[in-house]
């Protein structure tokens, strides 16, 4: 395998990509579908995230080229930092840079997790056949009323029936004051209007931080290819994303046609090796299952 540094001018900056690229004598079937690795937010390479290296060598490993990008302002790339609803500029650029970089290529999977998966979805407002399949970890659904049911359910619940926190308020060790106003906060979010997911679904969409969640699912229903969605059980971000799909049924028809991972004792990251390793394992198989796919778009 080798890997090296793709540098991606912008008409301002220039995005930093790392390409991971099989050897010819590794004994493994050459692929022509690669994976575009999208990460999410500011992050270093280390501890948990440190598995989108170890993703694209596994990928490298099983014939699979791959490339990891930092979009505007993230990681090594340059220019200012976009909010993630608004990369998908970044991505398209990506997506060119990697098929003139490897000609042989004729099909693309996405890969994001968190906000990462929410751009993926965004992005495929704007269709592009050779984009045959996306991977989504936990994407990012939050909105105030969404979030503070989900807290209400599984955090404050999970709180009022553990031993440890009610020897910890017998002892004196929680401000039960604070608490209190925090629940009531909770409470008061969890009542709010929910968005609404009924956006337009034209070529070029502005985005905003208060209509992403219907670019999302916009982006969603009109994407052809296969769609593989990864889920952790120990998340609060994932559980606000299936609480979503399960109240919404446009979100459950979309859910309800992808493929599905869940793993109950993960957490957000998949920070451990079992974890990562078994992420490793699904995308791997959902690229080679991907490679017959014929996107019209």
């Amino acid at each position: 395998m080798t890997e090296r540094y793709i540098n991606i001018n912008t008409e301002n900056s220039a995005l930093s990509a790392i390409l991971h690229t099989p050897e010819l004598n590794s004994g493994t079937e050459s692929i022509d579908i690669g994976v575009l690795v999208l990460v999410g937010g500011p992050q270093y390479r280390v501890g948990s995230h440190r598995q989108f290296v170890k993703l694209s060598r596994a990928l490298a490993a099983q014939g699979i080229i791959s490339m990891r990008l930092d979009t505007s302002g993230m990681g090594d790339s340059g220019g200012k930092a976009k909010p993630f609803f608004q990369q998908s500029a970044d991505i398209e650029l990506a997506i060119e840079h990697f098929f003139m970089t490897c000609p042989q290529l004729k099909q693309l999977v996405l890969w994001g997790l968190c906000d990462a998966a929410s751009a993926i979805l965004i992005k495929l407002n704007r269709p592009d056949s050779r984009i045959s399949g996306v991977v989504l970890l936990n994407p990012w659904v939050r909105q105030t009323q969404s979030h503070a049911q989900t807290m209400l359910k599984h955090y404050y619940l999970k709180r009022l029936i553990s031993k440890e926190f009610w020897q910890k308020l017998l002892k004196g060790g929680l401000k039960l004051t604070d608490s209190l106003a925090s629940l009531t906060q909770t409470l008061k979010a969890s009542r709010a209007k929910p968005q609404t997911n009924n956006l337009p679904r034209p070529t070029t969409l502005h985005v905003t931080e208060q209509t992403y969640v219907s670019a999302m699912l916009s982006g969603w229903q009109s994407f052809g290819g296969k769609v593989l969605v990864i889920t952790s059980g120990n998340d609060l971000t994932a559980q606000e994303f299936l609480e979503l799909c399960a109240a919404d049924q446009n979100w459950q028809q979309c859910l309800k046609h992808s493929a599905r991972e869940h793993l109950p004792d993960a957490n957000h990251t998949f920070a451990s090796a079992i974890w990562r390793q078994r992420v490793e394992q699904c995308t791997i198989g959902f690229v080679k299952n991907t490679s017959d796919v014929i996107i019209d778009n």
